[in-house]
């Protein structure tokens, strides 16, 4: 149950506020996004809340890329050892990854440029939209809230940051990878290890191939609970301005041309 139904009286929206999330468009750099993308294919298809491409192309790189050996290349290329990098790689997953992969890319920069002129046209429309959702399991509403503190709740767990400010997709599918990464990497069983003073024990216990999935994935959760929260809260200022404009402002208020509202 909303509290505005958006009736396609416009031409475009510029957000939509549901119990699953609040999805809005607005203006992004077409090469960070391309640039997530590049880090983990899938990240920067879910920055544009493209989710259906965003979970196919990240499922695929994880299964494609252990199948390929990608990661366990990069560790062994780091490690100087070039030799090992040809022999280890399987180019029968190799040659089907790289088009996939660059296809990622190119296709989250194409898709940010047009959803940047969708934006301009949108936003010059200043339709109404809803901000209040409720249903049987969820609620959610327009507020504002602190993008530190989605930072903060990130970095603890992936995922939490986007349960803070009701992004629930991206949410549950980081949460849900989150721990398949922490379980196959044994990650968590080197931490205590590594405390207790156990440095090549906790070195030994870690698979290297699901690890290095990890630092992309942290990374991930944090920049976008932290931009997601911060025009989260340009969104919640419009509306609220609209709003105020809208029923409080007198019809027939003028500015006038160079003065300033204090």
């Amino acid at each position: 149950m909303n509290n505005y139904t958006n009736n396609n009286t416009a031409r475009r929206y510029t957000a939509h506020v549901s119990v699953l999330g609040t999805t809005q468009i607005h203006l992004r750099n077409p090469y960070i996004v391309a640039w997530w993308s590049a880090a983990f294919p899938g990240f920067g298809h879910l920055l544009l809340s493209k989710y259906l491409r965003g979970f196919v192309l990240f499922i695929w790189e994880v299964v494609v890329n252990l199948q390929a050996k990608v990661n366990l290349g990069i560790i062994l290329s780091f490690q100087g050892d070039i030799d090992k990098v040809i022999n280890v790689l399987d180019t029968r997953w190799l040659l089907i990854y790289m088009p996939v992969y660059l296809f990622g890319i190119w296709d989250s920069y194409r898709t940010t440029v047009d959803m940047n002129k969708v934006f301009i046209l949108a936003d010059r429309e200043e339709h109404r939209f809803n901000t209040f959702a409720i249903g049987a399991v969820e609620i959610n509403y327009l507020d504002k809230r602190n993008p530190l503190m989605a930072v903060m709740w990130s970095l603890f767990v992936p995922g939490l940051g986007q349960l803070y400010i009701h992004r629930l997709l991206t949410a549950f599918f980081v949460v849900i990878w989150t721990c398949v990464f922490f379980y196959f990497s044994h990650f968590l069983e080197a931490i205590p290890l590594l405390i207790l003073g156990g440095l090549q024990q906790a070195t030994a216990v870690l698979d290297p191939e699901w690890l290095l999935f990890l630092p992309s994935l942290y990374g991930f959760a944090m920049f976008d609970s932290y931009m997601n929260t911060v025009e989260n809260n340009k969104l919640f200022e419009q509306e609220q301005r609209r709003f105020l404009k809208d029923e409080y402002q007198n019809k027939d208020f003028k500015l006038l041309k160079g003065q300033k509202v204090k």
